[in-house]
Parts: structure tokens; sequence; C-alpha cells
């Protein structure tokens, strides 16, 4: 295939449509919807393999209909009915196929490698500092899945020349891809309904939900195997003339999902792992923060040793000694596990996504006092009263004459901020002591998660 040919091919065939479909589509979804793919660090433009794994969670939709527009791409010889002239041609069946299989196949992956490109150049022009390279076998392999799915989509319509084929080539892969993606919402891991195998025979990742978490290289390795089988299955079938041909054209299809079957890992643990390389600790003394947010780390350590010396003040020989990001698997809504000794440090919080300066150091007082039990971000809400408490003990403990909260005060949460603004009478009315005591008495509670009404631990109305 010259250069000539396969310009008047991308210039007078409908191939070029495929890439615009997954590149335009990606990016108009990406820029024109401010969706949970901007938000925290598990954003799409936030850390190279974040902006991978989301270029791959998209595949849901665009895989199926990357091999409807390939199966529509393969009528064109029947729908112009030239099917048996091309046949008595003496040029050799799988030549005739090269140019718009290849064809298809390079738009494809240029439409893909434009949009990683896109994501990978505000990645680059972004905060991180942390790089790495393991982020690629992810893009490789959603590239190959376009691809063989456009290429299998051709040979079917090439075997099958029926206009229903392209619609039900997109229906079936939609259905399947729908049913291998659905996941149960109370694992730590993203785990699928059906078994993990099977559902890992769909390309598409899940949608990330936290920045350390990648597939692994068996993963790599078994879809890989599976999507290279379905790629032959297609150039079989788009050289196939006789029945007993197409019929033995699918044994490569077959042989690829039985080989990656033996490959694909059972358990959801050994699919999503933990990337060690970008949850290393890197630290400056007590403070530490993972590789992948090293950039934070001169902001952080000397507010973080700021925080740790007022609260020796405040809880004396309780008080935690050391600041530590949270690299801890944990399902949406779970309750995380503390350690008195540290302050567990998300960055995915509200309480520290855009902390910086003093607001930083009080947010980091606040967990140190009363650490929230759940998370408080988008994806998560873990109560603005466990918010109205942490603003609670920062100001007591930062020595503030009046009630500074942590967060903006809005029309859904006035009862709550009048609630807190009650307690903050109460608790700063009574003696140093007592004071004190009844800050050591919650943040016991919210340590140990004991306890789930401070506000009224705080004010003496309940005990814990």
């Amino acid at each position: 295939m010259n250069a000539r040919v396969l310009r008047t091919e991308l210039r007078r065939s409908a191939a070029p449509w495929a890439g615009i479909v997954v590149l335009g589509g990606s990016l108009a979804i990406f820029f024109l919807f401010d969706g949970i793919w901007w938000k925290g660090t598990a954003g799409w433009t936030a850390q190279w393999t974040t902006m991978a794994m989301w270029t791959r969670y998209w595949l849901a939709f665009w895989w199926p209909l990357v091999v409807g527009l390939g199966a529509a791409y393969g009528l064109r010889d029947s729908r112009s009915r030239m099917t048996e002239l091309l046949t008595t041609t003496p040029m050799p069946a799988w030549r005739r196929a090269a140019l718009p299989a290849g064809t298809l196949a390079l738009v494809l992956a240029a439409g893909f490698g434009l949009l990683v490109l896109v994501g990978g150049v505000q990645v680059a022009l972004g905060a991180t500092t942390y790089t790495s390279l393991d982020w690629l076998p992810i893009s490789l392999v959603a590239a190959l899945a376009l691809v063989a799915g456009a290429v299998f989509g051709m040979g079917v319509a090439q075997a099958l020349p029926s206009v229903l084929t392209p619609p039900a080539l997109v229906l079936v892969f939609f259905t399947l891809a729908g049913q291998l993606l659905r996941q149960r919402g109370d694992e730590a891991l993203p785990t699928s309904i059906v078994p993990n195998r099977l559902s890992l025979l769909s390309p598409a990742s899940v949608e990330p939900r936290q920045m350390l978490l990648t597939l692994s290289g068996s993963v790599h390795l078994g879809q890989t195997i599976w999507l290279l089988g379905l790629l032959a299955t297609g150039l079989a079938l788009l050289t196939a003339v006789t029945r007993r041909a197409r019929l033995l054209a699918v044994t490569p299809m077959l042989t690829g999902a039985a080989l990656a079957l033996l490959v694909l890992p059972a358990a959801a643990r050994d699919s999503y792992v933990v990337d060690k390389a970008a949850a290393a600790l890197v630290c400056d003394g007590p403070v530490c923060v993972t590789q992948a947010n090293r950039s934070r780390l001169p902001e952080l350590a000397p507010r973080g040793k700021e925080a740790l010396s007022r609260l020796h003040d405040a809880l004396g020989d309780q008080a935690p000694n050391s600041v530590r990001e949270d690299t801890a698997l944990r399902a949406v809504g779970d309750e995380r596990e503390f350690s008195a000794d540290v302050v567990l440090v998300d960055f995915d919080e509200r309480l520290f996504a855009d902390a910086k300066g003093e607001e930083l150091t009080r947010a980091l007082v606040a967990q140190g006092l009363t650490p929230n039990c759940r998370a408080y971000n988008t994806r998560e809400g873990g109560g603005r009263e466990a918010m109205a408490v942490q603003s609670i003990a920062a100001s007591w403990a930062l020595g503030d004459p009046r009630l500074v909260p942590l967060e903006e005060k809005g029309d859904d949460s006035y009862g709550t901020w009048a609630q807190a603004d009650v307690t903050w009478a109460k608790l700063t009315a009574l003696s140093p002591a007592e004071q004190r005591s009844r800050i050591a008495e919650v943040h016991a509670s919210t340590v140990s998660c004991t306890s789930y009404n401070q506000l009224q631990l705080l004010a003496g109305v309940a005990s814990r």
C-alpha cells in the first residue's frame, strides 16, 4: 500500500470518520461537561496513569461503535455490487483486504493517539512531577482494541453482507460491554457482577476512583492475546472466499479467548493493583507524601511540622507525631482506619483539595484533632457535621477568638453551623482544663470512630 493509494483511500472513503468519532467524541465529553473526570487526584489530566485509564473508560462507548463503523465500511463492495468482479481479479484476497483494513486501522490509531497526546500535554503542563511509562501499556492495548474491533466488524460484514449487520454488531457489543462492566459498589477494588476473567475481555476499564490504581501486567498480556485473536479472525474473514474458510476464520478468536482466560487474573485484587512506584513515600522529616504527589511536599512539609507542634500543645503525649498521605484502598463510603500517631492526608478531601498556606495548617490541625471517619469529597459525603466539629477543634487549638469555618456556609447547612456556633460558645465558656479534656475526649472518639455525635459531645450533651 503506497502513499498515493493511501491518500486516495483516505480522501474518497468513510474511513476517517472512525478516527474522528473516537477523537472528537472523547474530547467533546471531556471539555464540554464538567464531570467527575476533572475532579481530584484521579482526574484525567492529574496523572499519567489516570489519563490513560480515563481514555480506556470511554472505550465502553467507542468500541461497539467502532465495530459497527468497521462493519459499515466493510459493506462497500457489496453495496456497489462489485464483490463478484473483485473475486475474479488475479489480485490475492489478502491484498484487496489490506488497503481498507490498513486505512481504517491507521485512522483509528491516529485518532486515539491524538486523544492521548491532548491528555498527555495537559498532564505535562500540570502540577505533577511524577513521570513514568507504566501508563503506556494501558493506551497501547486500547489502540489495539479499536483496531481489532474495526477489522473484526469489517470481516463480519464481508461474511454477512447485510444492511442489518452493522447495527446488529453495535447492539451485541454494547450489550456485552454493559454486562461485563456492571459493578458492585461495595468493594474497595472495581468488581464486576460477572466472573472477573470474563469482565476483562472488555477493553474498557472502570471509572478511575483512586490515583494509585493501575492495571496489572497479566491484564495487559491477557487482553493483548484476546484482541490479537479477534484481529486475526477479522482479517481471516476479510480474505475468506469459501464457507469453510469463513467457519475456520473464527478459530483465532476462540483460541485467543481461551488463552486469555487462562492468563487473566481471577480476582479483582490481581487486576487493579497499586502502582508501587507511584505509592512509594517521599519524606521531609515527619511529613511524607507519595511519589505521585511529591510536588505537594514543599508546601506540606513546613505546614505539617507547624501543625504537629500545635497538636502537641493541644493533646500532649497523645498527639500524633507524623503526617502521611493516605494510600489505603477503601470502598466508597467505608470508614477509614486511623492511628493516633499519624495525621492522614487525602488530597481528594475537600479539607485539603485547595488548602494553601495558613489554611493548610488549619486543615492539618483539624484532621489531627478530629479526623473524619468517612471521606468528604466529590464521590463521598462524609457530612457537614464532621466539618463543623473539625472547625471547632482547629479554631480552639489555634487560639481563635471566634469560630472559623473550614468551608463556606451554605443555605442548606445553616442548621449545622448554627448548632456549631452554640457548641463553640459552650466549649469556650468552660475552664481551660475542661476545654482540653473535652477536646481530648472527642479526639479519642473520632480516632476510633466510636461516636457520630461529636457536636453534642463537644457541647457536653452526649457521652462517648
